[in-house]
């Protein structure tokens, strides 16, 4: 067929093999077509278009739709009813389980022993047991864990045990009326009446007989079991079944088997707990490799002995305390503890109290060991790790969240526990000890502090355990501290040895600085006049600094340390040594290439911040500053420059001599005062100490040097001594309630708050003789019972009343007395001549007249003439003193012989009262006769004329008023007008009315034998009563604090009436600081209308702590608004803790949110540069990215907290914020991590 004779061109195909034809357009030019064969099966199915498809097969006919297709619903098979499955029950777990003990080292089996288990252990779960037989929690909590676990249980805390239910006598149960009829979180309850037919229960139950009685049921249950069996087996039925005897239980066991081995029942005198040990370590160990003869790690030089001992310690399993002075080698102890972890297929966790510490530590251990993880704030690498270094507060939140890393611990190390001492922060450290379960051992770090005994006995108490203090004062690079009065080169070589390496003070050095300081003084007053010299200028600061440094360059002393207590005089310092340069050629080269690679990590604009070009330019000079104003990168690049010896000359604030070994040759003081936030003052021991040691290189040096520059006055001696010399600062607890604590531990019903103030070291010293005192309490309960008599006595009389009675009139008289004689008024009244009242243990109400008043000791003494008789008037028979005569003083003592006197020096407490009477007496010369007849041989002469006159007047005295003188009034004479002095006055006159006429026991005729009984037993009563006080809880300094707390706690509904955690005190948990407030945030969806940008700018007024003047910032109106509401927020809660009765004014809790850096936050979350926000602020680089690193860690915890009250929509906007500001130079990476 020719194509130019069709008008459509087509092609012929052939479809199957049956050979259809069909026709296809061919848009092809050409001028033939011929017939195709394609595809053996034909063309492919062409389907119709979806749309048309669904049209035509459902919307057209509904009715095809398969939803109401009865075949695919869900199918339900009847349950079949097995009655018989009711009969049998789920065997209970036992309450006890047999442990053996082992020696630890050579597993040894050394005894059994049965020990209870816990309720909730094994079945138990990380909700709701403190066991560490529970079963794990999911892998995602292995390592931080959860707010909604609950912790280990703590070592050293006992449990409450049924033993000491069964053994309590005191706890009846009356079915009547003490059977709650409401359950917890019910508003009302149900109402039980009697039942109808049944009898009167018996009053009372007593608890024990109900558990006692399980054991009765259970032989019950046996014996009829037996007795079936019989009647089955036995043949002859009128044999009688005889009733099994209970087996020997296995305590009975134990107990005979303790006997057998000599440990004698019988009650024995508590001996005092002792739980810290103090190795000697003067004497060198020559057998310590036959002791450890396989070391867990080996060191290429020889262990000092402390070191020795604290190994042997370790492979004992013991826990150490090691006190040493930085430098001395304590890293030693925690690698060695690492390593012996690893041996052990355990665990190890190292705590820092700074971050910067744990970066460090990190690397010095991941060389050294390779299986090393970090946890901190914003960084998790290894976590699987065997050793784990942390800061403390990390380790206080796995405590408290159940971190499943705490089953496999064996050890933790607390590096500078001396930190312990710190006010913000120190609370952890006392937090991380209590909560730390009974298998971890502790590893206790610190420089040399004067109670280390003191301490370790409070962490061997709370932990029951033994704790080994090993203490050194050796130091491995003794050092020689100096006063450079220097100004220039002539005077460089003005340097005084003031304390040498044999700790000796040469005072003679002091006074030739302070002569070669006045000297100069003197030719610069001849030249430009008299200036004071104590203020010290920069250009006058930089002469001392390029002599010092000059001279310690000529003498091989550098590398150099120089302490500034300024950060601010740190960069000033440095800035203006323009023309120092201590580096050679090569050291510049090596200074350039590794400040380059470790600067090339950093974003392109980051490169050239200020900052980082000044620090380079100093860096190439051999210079360097460190403080924590310094961006953190910058401030590692300082610290492994200095490790290198390529900084010779470092300007660092206190923090560079905490943790990490960095020692110099040299370390010069800019000053010895500092401020410490509050004033300015010297420096302490301690912290001299410190900063120091940072002197002398093991191995390089003989000696250290420490200089201290004399810029303007030279200080003074003893200022020097003491801070050279003195006892460091003791540790002491800074133990406080926090919000936190308190949620966390109310989440646990079996943990109390107050269990964790009793172990705190603040309470060590008036807890650490309770063992004794409740030995004591029992004998004194059970002294008595012995005394039944006299109790009915009391009981049927006023004797208890009136004695009370009398024991306040004397308290109250005895507080009057010291207040009114040792007034200046008293002394006054108190001159030659005046008459008084002595009455004390000797002088039973006798007269006297005041000769001479005594102000010389620390308390005014008086010498008096008092007036006796002859022969010893004891013999008399005396009144007794509880005796309404001599409780109110109304009878004077009257000699029955001949008068007589003594001159005798008497206090305030002796005297009874003062008289309006005077008399006229030579005092002088009665004063010289008695110190006459003070010598022996004129002892046997009768007293002088003037002697004999005055006491001739008192007798008189005495004889026309023998119920008494009038005294001085105590508000006229005495000018007495405090308050509660008046009412003490008031009292007294009150009670001795009471005294006088209220009470019938007087008039008993047994009066003195019974008030004596009364008496003994009213001590001894009242002793007890002031035991059970010592050991309650209500005898704990912080318990008013705490239920002040509480009772925030509940006007802010963060606990019920029942103190149960709700829901805001659960989303309160999770978050690390300012919990109420951010809380209240949370909850008053203060955060969740705002975009992030400005959610962060508001939060950062949590974490910044620094005081700036934020007046003349002007920000964004929705930050503006958003501030005045978390301000009114903060002004709510601080009213509702003063109503609470807790004393922090209002204006000081809202003074802790610091908005000074919100505009900086802000921008820099919108995505400003970061040279552009430090243009904003005078705030240093280096406090700007601290701030923002803590601001990503309190977003976190509110993102924790938006997922536990299920708020998606905040939770995103959590998740924003932190991708906002988590960029560029703030979250560089630490060069230690890589």
């Amino acid at each position: 067929m020719a194509g130019e004779n069709l008008e459509y061109k087509f092609a012929l195909l052939e479809t199957s093999p049956e050979g259809h034809i069909a026709a296809v357009d061919d848009l092809r030019t050409g001028d033939f077509f011929h017939p195709l064969t394609l595809f053996p099966a034909g063309l492919p199915p062409v389907f119709k278009p979806l749309t048309e498809e669904v049209a035509e097969k459902f919307l057209e006919h509904p009715e095809r739709l398969g939803i109401h297709d009865f075949r695919k619903s869900q199918r339900f098979w009847d349950e079949e009813v097995d009655v018989e499955s009711l009969y049998t029950l789920n065997v209970c777990p036992l309450n006890t389980s047999i442990e053996v003990e082992r020696n630890p080292t050579s597993g040894e089996l050394l005894g059994f022993y049965e020990e209870r288990n816990d309720a909730t252990g094994q079945h138990g779960t990380a909700k709701n047991s403190c066991s560490l037989q529970r079963a794990p929690g999911p892998p995602s909590e292995a390592t931080r864990g959860s707010s909604t676990n609950y912790p280990f249980w703590p070592g050293g805390m006992e449990e409450t045990a049924v033993e000491k239910i069964l053994d309590s006598d005191s706890i009846n149960i009356n079915f009547e009326a003490d059977l709650l009829t409401c359950p917890p979180g019910f508003e009302s309850g149900v109402e039980f009446g009697r039942v109808a037919g049944l009898g009167k229960l018996s009053d009372s139950l007593n608890i024990s007989d109900l558990i006692h009685s399980e054991d009765n049921v259970i032989n019950e249950w046996i014996l009829q079991e037996k007795d079936i069996g019989n009647d089955q087996q036995d043949a002859n039925p009128s044999e009688d079944s005889q009733p099994l005897a209970r087996s020997a239980s296995l305590e009975n066991m134990l107990e005979k088997q303790q006997d057998n081995l000599g440990h004698d029942s019988s009650p024995k005198k508590l001996a005092k707990e002792v739980w810290a040990e103090e190795i000697d370590i003067s004497k060198p160990m020559t057998e310590f490799h036959k002791i450890v003869p396989n070391m867990a790690h080996k060191y290429p030089f020889e262990l000092d002995t402390f070191q020795k001992q604290a190994v042997i310690c370790l492979e004992n399993h013991q826990s150490v305390f090691v006190a040493a002075h930085t430098s001395a080698g304590k890293t030693v102890v925690a690698e060695y503890a690492i390593a012996l972890s690893k041996k052990h297929m355990t665990r190890v966790i190292y705590t820092s109290p700074i971050k910067a510490l744990s970066n460090q530590k990190y690397r010095d251990f991941k060389t050294t060991f390779q299986d090393v993880g970090l946890l901190t704030g914003d960084v998790q690498l290894h976590p699987e790790a065997s050793c784990l270094i942390m800061t403390t507060e990390i380790l206080r939140s796995m405590l408290y969240n159940g971190s499943e890393v705490i089953r496999d611990l064996e050890w933790v190390i607390f590096d500078e526990v001396h930190y312990i001492n710190d006010s913000e922060r120190g609370v952890v450290w006392e937090e991380v000890l209590i909560m730390l379960p009974e298998h971890c051992n502790v590893i206790l770090l610190s420089a040399t502090v004067p109670n280390t005994v003191e301490f370790a006995n409070w962490v061997g108490r709370t932990k029951k355990k033994k704790i080994f203090v090993i203490s050194t004062l050796k130091r491995p690079v003794p050092l020689e501290h100096f006063l450079y009065t220097g100004n220039s080169n002539k005077t460089s070589n003005e340097m005084f040895l003031l304390l040498d390496h044999n700790r000796k003070f040469h005072v003679t050095a002091h006074n030739k600085a302070v002569d070669a300081k006045k000297e100069r003084m003197s030719k610069h007053q001849k030249s430009f006049g008299a200036k004071s010299g104590k203020a010290s200028t920069p250009g006058s600061d930089k002469g001392v600094w390029l002599s010092i440094v000059e001279r310690l360059r000529k003498k091989e002393q550098l590398p150099v340390v120089a302490f500034t207590f300024s950060r601010r005089r740190c960069d000033e310092n440095a800035s203006m040594l323009t023309s120092l340069d201590l580096t050679s050629s090569s050291e510049k080269s090596e200074i350039h290439t590794f400040f380059t690679k470790c600067i090339h990590k950093l974003k392109g604009t980051d490169r050239k911040l200020p900052q980082v070009t000044h620090m380079a330019g100093l860096l190439t000079r051999g210079l360097g500053v460190h403080h924590s104003g310094v961006l953190p990168i910058l401030k590692e690049v300082v610290e492994m420059l200095f490790t290198r010896g390529l900084v010779k000359l470092l300007f660092a604030t206190e923090t560079f001599a905490m943790g990490v070994n960095m020692p110099a040759r040299t370390v010069v003081f800019d000053s010895i005062r500092k401020h410490d936030g509050t004033c300015m003052r010297e420096l302490l021991p301690g912290e001299y100490i410190q900063m120091a040691g940072r002197a002398g290189r093991r191995g390089k040096d003989t000696t250290g040097s420490v200089i201290i520059l004399c810029k303007g006055n030279v200080p003074e001696l003893s200022d020097l001594h003491r801070m050279m010399l003195g006892r460091p600062t003791k540790l002491e607890s800074q133990f406080r309630l926090t919000y936190g604590m308190i949620l966390n531990l109310h989440r646990v019903e079996e943990l109390r708050v107050q269990d964790m103030m009793k172990r705190s070291f603040a309470e060590f010293n008036s807890r650490k003789d309770s063992k004794e005192q409740e030995v004591k309490l029992k004998e004194l309960l059970l002294e008595l019972e012995q005394k039944q008599d006299t109790a009915t006595v009391i009981q049927d009389t006023d004797f208890s009343q009136y004695y009370e009675s009398c024991v306040e009139l004397f308290e109250l008289r005895l507080k009057l007395q010291l207040e009114l004689f040792l007034s200046t008024a008293g002394l006054r009244n108190l001159h030659p001549g005046r008459v008084l009242v002595i009455n004390n243990d000797k002088y039973k109400q006798c007269i006297a007249v005041s000769l001479k008043v005594d102000t010389s000791g620390k308390s005014p003494k008086f010498l008096v003439l008092v007036m006796t008789e002859k022969e010893e008037f004891s013999a008399k028979a005396e009144l007794h003193r509880f005796s309404p005569e001599r409780v109110l003083l109304k009878t004077l003592f009257r000699p029955e012989m001949k008068a007589d006197q003594d001159i005798i020096y008497v206090e305030a407490k002796d005297i009874s009262y003062v008289t309006t009477t005077k008399i006229d007496v030579k005092a002088d010369r009665i004063i010289d006769d008695h110190n006459k007849r003070q010598i022996p041989r004129f002892r046997d002469e009768p007293p002088g004329q003037s002697t004999c006159l005055a006491t001739q007047q008192l007798l008189r005295l005495v004889e026309a008023n023998p119920h008494g003188l009038p005294s001085l009034d105590p508000r006229r004479d005495f000018d007495v007008k405090r308050l509660d002095l008046v009412e003490d006055l008031l009292r007294i006159n009150f009670l001795e009315e009471s005294i006088q006429t209220g009470y019938t026991c007087v008039d008993n005729p047994r009066f003195k034998t019974l008030m004596t009984e009364v008496e003994e037993y009213m001590k001894i009563k009242c002793e007890s009563k002031k035991l059970r006080y010592l050991l309650s809880d209500d005898s704990l300094y912080l318990l008013p604090e705490y239920k002040n707390s509480v009772e925030v706690l509940k006007e802010l509904r963060y606990i019920d009436e029942r103190e149960t955690v709700q829901l805001k005190g659960r989303v309160a948990c999770e978050i690390a600081n300012h919990e109420l407030v951010l809380t209240e945030l949370v909850f008053e969806n203060v955060l969740s209308p705002l975009e992030p940008e400005e959610i962060v700018a508001l939060l950062s007024s949590t974490v910044f702590q620094q005081k700036v003047d934020s007046s003349d910032i002007s920000m964004p109106p929705n930050l503006e608004n958003g501030m005045k509401k978390i301000i009114d927020v903060a002004t709510m809660i601080g009213e509702v803790q003063q109503q609470c009765g807790i004393r922090q004014p209002v204006e000081d809790f809202v003074s802790n949110l610091r908005f000074g850096l919100s505009q900086v936050v802000y921008e820099w979350a919108k995505g400003t540069s970061f040279q552009d926000i430090t243009n904003m602020t005078e705030v240093q680089e280096g406090v700007i990215v601290r701030t923002i690193q803590r601001l990503h860690e309190t977003c976190r915890d509110i993102r924790n907290a938006a997922r536990v009250i299920g708020d998606p929509g905040l939770l995103q906007k959590m998740e924003k914020c932190s991708e906002l500001i988590k960029r560029d130079i703030v979250f560089a990476a630490s060069l230690y991590t890589q």
